[in-house]
């Protein structure tokens, strides 16, 4: 049976996405790493642990475990102080990796998420002489670009400089789509040879179309008004502000007086109650006060429910290097309006499954939402069948049959690089 370490410092899989720094990439880590342990991989999971009450290994299903390693103070930790606890961390793991070697559950590669674990996994590489694959879900010179105001002073050069080091490091360095590979070689000089594109899936037992009327009394909506939800950390990188201000226009238009903005999600890094506070003052400058709901973050398995329960969904972000949440209300059957920005210009269908948006103008926003909430000659279910049908196609046990068979031909080749 093959092994994987599989390094998350900053969030752990068993995080609520949602809430601090937990989003898509936790649903990633969890639910790739239980398709992989079906498999026939086993997936040894690390994170450093906040909470002095976890225990220290923690078994998720048959072939997953998360181990908490320690490092630093036990209590959350903002993700920008975390590259000063990278060291330790890795030396805890690399402890816990020795330990489970004695016990005949040695690895045979390591899977590294974010930058933050990719150093980690590059020094473990070393330690241990196995593979390393790097999954980085977001990248400093892309994020860079689009949301100054997240980088601290010096983390764009430290962590522009790192992911270059680990790219370069990597025996496998994965992709979710191709745009994402397509950033990885022009600004990181990516060696193509070792690209893998692996895109993520869907769990089609929850995710998949259902009765929006029972949807709707699930969650307690007005089962006549308009509705769009918004999914996702509250931060200047999702945009939220662009929702609510193209909300203020759809609610001018005729018919669509009582449209509703469903919020899901909660504030997300240093500038995240800064922007929650902007949210709030928007709503109030637009009179939007009963047309916009907030929602606590909810669990994975339970957000398909609230996803049935929209007309459409809206992804306003300013970069995404995937875009889940968009798959996902796509798998529900709800035509997307999203940012033409990463991975999201993979997913939509611009005019067949819903509509991409060049900008942040909120009125473009605005004119398209307007169109699928005013559903004439039946274009929301319509976009909503061929999105379900497109969805259809991203498995997580397709992204871990990718994954695995690069991993074999890794393997067979018995050749690591930078040695």
């Amino acid at each position: 049976m093959r092994a994987l370490a599989v390094l998350s410092m900053h969030t752990s899989p068993l995080a609520q996405a949602g809430t601090g720094d937990g989003g898509g990439m936790n649903v990633y880590v969890r639910e790739l790493s239980a398709a992989l342990a079906r498999r026939g991989v086993r997936c040894e999971i690390f994170t450093r642990t906040d909470d002095p009450s976890r225990p220290p290994t923690i078994g998720v299903e048959p072939n997953v475990r998360v181990h908490h390693v320690p490092a630093g103070p036990l209590a959350p930790v903002a993700k920008e102080q975390l590259p000063g606890l990278v060291d330790e961390w890795s030396d805890g793991v690399g402890a816990r990796l020795a330990a489970l070697a004695v016990d005949g559950l040695g690895v045979d590669a390591i899977h590294a998420h974010y930058w933050l674990s990719g150093v980690a996994g590059h020094s473990l590489k070393h330690e241990l002489d196995v593979p390393l694959i790097s999954t980085f879900h977001t990248l400093d010179r892309v994020k860079a670009e689009a949301s100054v105001e997240e980088l601290s002073a010096s983390e764009p050069a430290r962590r522009a400089l790192a992911e270059h080091a680990i790219i370069g490091c990597s025996d496998i360095v994965l992709a979710s789509c191709s745009v994402e590979a397509d950033q990885l070689t022009e600004l990181y000089g990516a060696d193509p040879d070792r690209l893998a594109i692996v895109a993520p899936g869907v769990d089609h037992a929850f995710f998949a179309p259902g009765e929006q009327s029972r949807a709707r009394r699930a969650m307690g909506f007005d089962p006549d008004d308009p509705l769009i939800l918004f999914v996702g950390r509250i931060q200047p990188l999702k945009g939220l502000t662009v929702a609510v201000d193209a909300l203020a226009q759809v609610v001018a238009r005729p018919g669509l007086e009582r449209a509703t903005l469903a919020v899901v999600g909660g504030p997300s890094g240093p500038h995240g109650d800064d922007e929650l506070a902007e949210v709030h003052r928007r709503v109030a400058a637009h009179g939007l006060g009963g047309r916009v709901r907030f929602m606590a973050p909810q669990p994975h398995h339970l957000l398909s429910t609230s996803l049935r329960a929209a007309d459409v969904a809206v992804v306003p972000s300013r970069s995404e290097s995937f875009g889940l949440v968009a798959l996902e209300a796509a798998a529900c059957g709800v035509p997307v309006v999203a940012a033409a920005v990463g991975g999201l210009t993979t997913l939509v269908d611009h005019g067949r499954t819903g509509y991409l948006v060049e900008g942040r103008d909120p009125a473009r926003f605005a004119a398209h939402l307007t169109d699928l909430l005013a559903d004439r000659g039946g274009l929301r279910a319509a976009m909503g069948a061929e999105a379900a049908a497109r969805a259809a196609r991203y498995t997580w046990s397709g992204a871990a049959a990718g994954l695995a068979a690069r991993i074999d031909a890794l393997m067979s080749r018995e050749l690591l690089l930078c040695r």
